[in-house]
Formats: C-alpha cells, structure tokens, sequence
C-alpha cells in the first residue's frame, strides 16, 4: 500500500461511514485542505496523521493496525523544522497536545533545554524566539504549549521527565528567569503523576546521553534532532529508547532528593545574582 493507496483508501473509509471531510478533519486536528490532499494522493501522510484520521473515523483496531503497518512502511519519518515553521509551530503544537491526550503515561528525555511541558512562559519564549517566528506565530505556539501544560494535571496521565543537570544550568535566559523555572520544577515534582528526575554531572553513566526525545506509551517514539524531529513507531526502536531511558534513569536523583538538588541551584542563581 502506497502513500496513494493509503490516501485513497482512508477516502473510502470516510465515505463508508458516511462521514463529512469536515468532521473527519475536525476530529484529526487538520485543515480540510490537508486531508483532502492525503485523500488524493497529493501529500503522504505521517503515521500520526493516519492515526489521527482512523481515531476519527472510529474504524476497528484490526483496521487501524492494517493501515498503520503500511504508514510505517513509510517512516521513520523526518520532518524538517523549516517545513513546521512554514506551516505554523502553533499547530504542531496542537498536533503534538492531541497524541498526549491518548498517552497514559510519557516519558521524555531532556539533555538540553527544560521539558516543553515544564517551562515557564518567560523560559518558552526565549526557547521558541530562536526559531526565528513571527511575533503573532511566537504569541500563539507559546499559548498552545501551556495549554498543553493542563494535562499535567490530569490524575489519568502519567509523565516521567529525566533531564541532565546541565538543563537547569544553561543561562538561556536572565538568572531571576532561570531560578523561576526550576521553582516551577520542583512544584511540578510534587504532583502525584509527575515523575522528575535529574542526572547529576559527574554521574558515571551506561552510555552517553544523546538527543532528547519522547516516548508516548510503548507505541510512538519522536526524537528532535537540530534540523529535524524524527517519528518512529517501529517496535524494535521503541524498544531501544525504552531500555536507553531505564539505564539513564537508573543514575538519576529522584524525589526529595532531586529537588534538594534543584533548590541548591537556584540559591546559587540567586546567590549570583546579588553579588555586585
């Protein structure tokens, strides 16, 4: 089955179920202009637009499994980030807030910036200034990203977070901003389906830490690399992130003891702060 194929008959699924290209757009979090272009064959969807698509068309799981092995035949999936700046960052945000609300618990690896779900609007905007957005565009992806930040709150979700120690010392932005964000941190830590953990620099490791990347349940992998962000739903590399994420996690300082660790780095930033 070819990305034609797939498109055409994802058509059939929808006109079979007597469902408008409206709805089915509704519900996929797209533009009907988008699905009508995978419905003739004029884009190749992603998995996650496949799945999205058949979520919406409410089509058995034997069918969904079907189309998405054909979908994977396709991936694993590059994006480059230019095509999602093009297109508008506020809307993968949407596309990425619609994978969570369907994860029951999502463990993400962080070595280089705060967790997205984690940051402080002050933190996110000085993130998402460095891909060179449009202030309206800037306004409405970080508007997007806390909403996404609700679901924290949601008893039926679990996140698991593993960060190095270097996320929470890079001065990306002022230190009265950075200190605000890891008092966020440890906040955040103290819900009962927030899992936080650190990797304390100087920890003898497994294996080196790499790119930062998410896993949602054990069916959906994104990694974000400097010029793209890769999907996979292969499950001998979603096997591969889960055992790498358990080894990482393994050396890391969790719980109080985390967030004793965090709170002396803050009193440093602001420690440094007052010195003349």
């Amino acid at each position: 089955m070819n990305g034609l194929d797939i498109g055409s008959a994802l058509r059939e699924l929808r006109q079979a179920g007597r469902q408008t290209a409206s709805t089915v757009a509704r519900h996929s979090v797209m533009s009907k202009s988008k699905l009508s272009k995978i419905e003739n064959g004029h884009l190749t969807p992603s998995v996650i637009d496949v799945e999205r698509i058949l979520n919406a068309l409410g089509v058995p799981e034997e069918v969904k499994a079907e189309f998405l092995e054909a979908a994977r035949v396709a991936a694993t999936e590059a994006i480059a980030w230019r095509l999602y700046r093009r297109l508008g960052f506020h809307k993968h945000q949407a596309e990425i807030q619609a994978i969570e609300a369907r994860t029951s618990l999502l463990r993400l690896f962080q070595p280089s910036v705060v967790p997205g779900l984690l940051q402080t609007p002050e933190y996110a905007r000085t993130v998402l200034a460095g891909k060179h957005l449009t202030e309206d565009v800037l306004d409405r992806t970080i508007g997007a990203r806390l909403q996404r930040q609700e679901a924290l709150y949601d008893p039926a979700c679990g996140f698991h977070f593993l960060m190095t120690e270097s996320v929470l010392r890079w001065q990306i932005v002022p230190r009265a901003m950075l200190a605000t964000q890891l008092d966020r941190i440890i906040s955040l830590s103290r819900l009962p389906n927030v899992q936080i953990a650190v990797i304390q620099l100087g920890t003898t490791l497994p294996e080196p830490p790499t790119s930062s990347f998410v896993m949602f349940d054990a069916r959906l992998v994104i990694v974000e690399i400097p010029h793209c962000e890769i999907t996979t739903r292969e499950p001998k590399d979603i096997e591969l992130y889960l055992a790498k994420f358990q080894r990482l996690s393994a050396a890391a300082l969790l719980d109080d003891e985390m967030r004793s660790f965090v709170t002396a780095i803050r009193d440093e930033l602001l420690t440094e702060r007052e010195t003349p």
